[in-house]
């Protein structure tokens, strides 16, 4: 038996703010491992909403963990007015992969947002789509609530905090 090669994509945004309102942040190295363990994720998109020189060390986090990191692409005089909305680039690579990339599996998407709803039924239709990660219940679309536990988890889960948690390293004393 062939072992699986799905994609990941993650909506960055939706990730750490739904983790971080329930008080506690991903470690995206241990992320990353879990992904490609318990999904047999070869590649994961980690979108975000745009290039700022302050986030340097969180680019630089997310490509030593593994994320291929796709930014969203801004007018540059509106950068700093515009909410970082990744969910039609989301979409839009997912579908580029269906047409252009034969060589996957299934996609795991990593956001609560209900904007993908259509397409992750569509790739449920296609036998193409592996899994949603919620961050948290609260952050789950009630558009998704028909959809079968087959094909969903939350990623506040206390098995999974556990295996995926940044657990902050105390500073030795003097």
């Amino acid at each position: 038996m062939s072992r699986e090669n799905n994609l990941a994509f993650i909506d960055g945004q939706n990730l750490h703010l739904g983790t971080k309102q329930d008080d506690w942040l991903v470690d995206l190295r241990k992320f990353r491992i879990y992904l490609k363990d318990k999904y047999h994720v070869g590649e994961a998109y980690y979108f975000l909403g745009y290039i700022s020189e302050t986030e340097q060390d969180l680019y630089n986090n997310l490509q030593k963990s593994g994320f291929i990191i796709v930014f969203k692409e801004h007018i540059p005089t509106l950068k700093g007015n515009k909410k970082g909305n990744v969910d039609t680039d989301i979409v839009f690579e997912i579908m580029k992969n269906l047409v252009d990339n034969q060589d996957f599996d299934k996609i795991v998407l990593v956001s609560g947002d209900g904007d993908y709803k259509k397409v992750v039924d569509y790739l449920i239709k296609k036998d193409k789509f592996r899994k949603i990660l919620f961050p948290n219940k609260k952050f789950a679309s009630s558009l998704y609530k028909n959809l079968t536990v087959a094909f969903y988890d939350y990623l506040n889960n206390p098995d999974i905090v556990a295996k995926i948690k940044y657990l902050h390293q105390k500073k030795k004393g003097p």
